[in-house]
């Protein structure tokens, strides 16, 4: 797996490439063809497995990208900032429709009265000001919980790919694992915060896709985590 290209042109080939796998990813992992992105992305299917020589590295790699889209656009500094300074701060990255849908994948969110009121996310009175760096982690967090629930294949190359020594997909994990932190981190000033709050959306997208959870309570359930952490780090 050859890493990503530096010269310009070939750099945009590169992109165009994730570009087109963006729109087969929200299909799911059977439906990313490497010859069909490849067709659409009007390049050599040479060139794509030069690159990305299997379907999940190609979703894994997508993923990655969106990640490092989201950290840049949430943080100024961070390195790639200036080449996604197309990416606005508050749309989702590359790849994900903006907004979510009113249910869970084939079957219509359910808003219960009585559990929607203990997961409300809306903090007792307190101060607007303290609320907003939550605001801002929710934003990033949720971001993160639709590209993997909106995107099928990218939740289905997680949990197929595993770690092991000295492999491209392991590198791919790495990095995917290190951007999502990084981008959280922007927000919550905490790495562990970070993690848990990741780990959460892991256990919220499972929750989701096993309909366990509607969608609209795993999104209170990740807002009031959110809401939480940050009052816990404001406090200690």
């Amino acid at each position: 797996m050859a890493p990503p290209p530096a010269l310009p042109r070939q750099r945009l080939r590169y992109t165009r490439i994730l570009d087109v796998a963006a729109g087969f990813a929200r299909k799911g992992l059977d439906s990313v063809v490497l010859s069909e992105v490849a067709a659409k992305a009007d390049v050599p299917l040479g060139t794509l497995y030069r690159y990305f020589p299997s379907a999940t590295q190609l979703v894994l790699a997508l993923y990655r990208k969106q990640l490092t889209e989201l950290h840049a656009a949430n943080d100024p500094a961070a390195p790639g900032a200036n080449a996604a300074a197309g990416v606005l701060p508050t749309g989702p990255p590359a790849g994900v429709a903006p907004g979510a849908p009113a249910g869970t994948p084939g079957r219509p969110a359910k808003k219960s009265a009585g559990r929607a009121a203990g997961r409300s996310a809306t903090p007792p009175a307190a101060n607007i000001k303290d609320n907003i760096p939550a605001q801002a982690v929710a934003g990033v967090v949720m971001e993160i919980f639709h590209m993997r629930l909106m995107q099928p294949a990218v939740e289905q190359s997680l949990n197929k790919a595993v770690y092991t020594k000295d492999t491209d997909t392991t590198k791919l994990l790495r990095e995917i694992d290190s951007a999502a932190e990084k981008a959280v981190t922007a927000v919550t000033g905490d790495a562990a915060i970070s993690r848990v709050l990741l780990l959460t959306v892991t256990g919220l997208v499972q929750s989701v896709r096993c309909r366990r959870l509607s969608l609209f309570e795993a999104e209170e359930d990740l807002k009031k985590a959110c809401f939480l952490l940050t009052c816990s780090r404001r406090a200690a």
